[in-house]
């Protein structure tokens, strides 16, 4: 009699965990959604949620929101997220930065990339390119290297985000120069400093730079992955240099760690079919971004995750890079 008392009390808590799980799939949404982006707006982890929101608002039937808030890159917002209820109402744009490049720093966080979040899906990649403005004597990457060469210490680049700034302190040590890196809060603060004279040089992702690349305001160099971008066909590669260099960012959608199963699976089955759309998909593509990985499922971006930790925590050793205190 008790081991049918046991197995009956197993069934029936059985019965109610799966029960939940499916109400709660069911119910969700019942209220407006926020996503909350660690960095100011005008950047890429700005933009793509913000192309995304729209769509995924009205095929949930609530309101998602994108709400910015900046600060310690992207440190502020991704403590915020990490503490929030764990129901899928706030949710985080984890981009390679606060994800990858802050802990591959050393730097000392209030969050745990791995540990405290649950990955949903993958918004884009994006390769970085190396930007001047055009009073800047190099129209490619030998030509920048000779001109470092020439006037060690004197050249001095922009760097908005962590992705940026390991990828530019990376081509210094493979390059063998030493241009000297000026912070700048954001991409979009970082490309206006260009423009506008105050740092002859930026690392930026495609997406934001590329209509200023277009009017003439700004020049590109080379991109930093293994092919030539599709919406900049003429601009060569870093490794078309003959540096074995490559480098890129990521933007991906995250929720607190802790929420239900049944959540991760409602909003992931919802962007997938917004992300792999091929609207979506071209609309990303004109932008600069690389679709390849649009919509990546939470698995798929778990494993993606760690290997970029890994992969980048292990160049910033070698390199031995350090963020200028």
């Amino acid at each position: 009699m008790k081991n049918a008392y046991t197995v009956l009390g197993l069934f029936l808590a059985f019965a109610l965990v799966f029960g939940s799980g499916q109400s709660t799939a069911q119910s969700f949404p019942s209220k407006p959604i926020r996503i909350i982006v660690g960095y100011p707006p005008g950047g890429t982890n700005d933009l793509l949620p913000r192309i995304v929101s729209p769509q995924l608002a009205e095929r949930l039937g609530q309101p998602v929101v994108v709400e910015n808030k900046p600060g310690a890159d992207a440190m502020i917002a991704s403590e915020y997220v990490a503490r929030a209820s764990p129901d899928g109402y706030t949710l985080l744009v984890g981009a390679s930065g606060q994800m990858v490049y802050n802990p591959a720093l050393g730097a000392r966080l209030t969050y745990d990339p791995l540990k405290d979040f649950v990955p949903i899906t993958m918004f884009a990649s994006d390769p970085l390119v190396f930007v001047v403005n055009p009073s800047v004597q190099a129209t490619n990457i030998k030509e920048l290297i000779a001109l470092a060469k020439a006037k060690p210490g004197a050249l001095f680049y922009a760097a908005g985000a962590p992705p940026f700034f390991v990828a530019m302190e990376t081509f210094k040590k493979v390059a063998g120069v030493n241009i000297v890196h000026v912070p700048y809060k954001g991409s979009g603060a970082s490309i206006n400093a260009a423009m506008a004279g105050e740092v002859p040089m930026v690392v930026v992702s495609v997406g934001p730079v590329l209509t200023h690349l277009r009017s003439g305001k700004l020049r590109a160099l080379a991109v930093t992955s293994d092919n030539r971008d599709p919406v900049l066909p003429e601009i060569p590669t870093v490794r078309e240099s003959g540096l074995d260099f490559e480098g890129g960012m990521w933007s991906a959608l995250y929720a607190p760690a802790g929420t239900p199963s049944a959540v991760i699976d409602r909003l992931y089955g919802e962007l997938s079919a917004i992300l792999k759309s091929e609207s979506m998909k071209k609309q990303f593509a004109t932008l600069g971004y690389d679709t390849g990985a649009m919509g990546m499922s939470p698995a798929e971006l778990g494993t993606f995750h760690r290997a970029q930790l890994e992969k980048w925590t292990r160049v910033v050793k070698e390199y031995d890079i350090r963020v200028a205190k």
